[in-house]
């Protein structure tokens, strides 16, 4: 029989030792995204793995936030996250610091999430697209790479908040082993 862990087994880390811990290296780019549930969850799937920052971009809502905080549950507290009225501004401000750029969209050549080999020695920066539109051109022409995530259903999209959700593990499994 499994028994469910109480929160105080989980060995949870203190927001305090949140904002002094070894970072993911890992910054999550919202492009335009507009459900403020899509915006907190991926502010909590950032505190679940250590995500170094969070870049919010053009229309994408910003902490505080009520609509944000019922599914971020604290996590606008302790993610780093800055605001970009552009997201190109975001792309150009993270490749001088050294991030490889990958836009999540489906396009032409690009990289199976699943096939994808990263260089341990790359910071990167992942950007997330529109509800709608997805990810921008322009954004994806400013890329250093497009990864997909492979999908074989009907149908040909993902709710944000699960590809962050998918994107981020698998990110975080190939750095960490």
């Amino acid at each position: 029989m499994n028994r469910k862990l109480s929160n105080d087994e989980l060995h949870r880390i203190s927001p305090e030792e949140f904002k002094s811990s070894e970072k993911t290296p890992i910054v999550i780019v919202l492009d335009n995204i507009r459900s403020l549930n899509n915006i907190g969850s991926t502010f909590r799937t950032a505190d679940a793995f250590i995500i170094e920052a969070i870049y919010l971009c053009g229309i994408t809502a910003q902490p505080p936030h009520r609509e944000i905080q019922k599914t971020a549950l604290g996590a606008t507290e302790t993610v780093v996250w800055k605001y970009f009225k552009e997201t190109s501004e975001a792309i150009k401000e993270l490749k001088t610091k050294g991030y490889q750029i990958a836009a999540i969209e489906q396009a032409e050549n690009s990289v199976m999430l699943n096939e994808l080999e990263i260089n341990l020695n790359n910071k990167i920066a992942v950007v997330f697209g529109n509800e709608v539109k997805g990810v921008e051109q322009q954004v994806i022409n400013e890329s250093d790479l497009v990864i997909e995530i492979p999908q074989f259903g009907t149908k040909h999209s993902l709710n944000i908040a699960v590809s962050v959700g998918i994107v981020i593990w698998d990110l975080f499994q190939k750095i960490k082993n």
